[in-house]
């Protein structure tokens, strides 16, 4: 089982959303940076956590806990010509952009604050606690996991 960190904005998909239906799971869409993409297509497999972060907004921080239902495919959002995603190159013969869908756990009893995150010094190699870290999928040891959690 792998860990990463998926970053949302949550006026498009936060921890609620994934609360609201537990057992249905949420198309992880629309990431359009190709590092971010090959951690999707080449690394998350099915039974892999995710911290759910969410970023953009008034409260950033970690929020919760989804787990990996179904592997990478190619992300239906690239071919809808009304999708904020649409990518005109992609085709579904040759996509270019890949999909995840992921399943409610829990969400935090409080949320771990990116202001917390950076202030600890366990969490100094972590991507989103680095300065000018943007990118909205990333791998996390299961030390850094279990650090992270511990910071509730």
């Amino acid at each position: 089982m792998n860990y990463w960190l998926f970053k949302t904005e949550p006026s498009e998909c936060s921890i609620d959303d994934f609360a609201r239906a537990p057992t249905t799971p949420i198309v992880w869409e629309g990431v359009r940076n190709y590092q971010a993409r090959n951690f999707l297509r080449d690394g998350v497999v099915v039974g892999d956590q995710v911290l759910i972060y969410h970023s953009s907004c008034k409260d950033i921080g970690v929020a919760g806990i989804a787990e990996v239902v179904r592997a990478a495919y190619a992300d239906p959002s690239q071919f809808d010509p009304r999708s904020p995603y649409y990518d005109a190159k992609s085709s579904p013969q040759q996509p270019r952009w890949v999909a995840v869908d992921l399943r409610f756990v829990n969400k935090l009893p409080r949320l771990i604050t990116l202001d917390k995150i950076k202030s600890s010094a366990k969490m100094a190699e972590l991507p989103v606690a680095q300065k000018g870290s943007r990118l909205s999928v990333m791998p996390v040891t299961i030390q850094q996991w279990r650090d992270l959690l511990a910071l509730q």
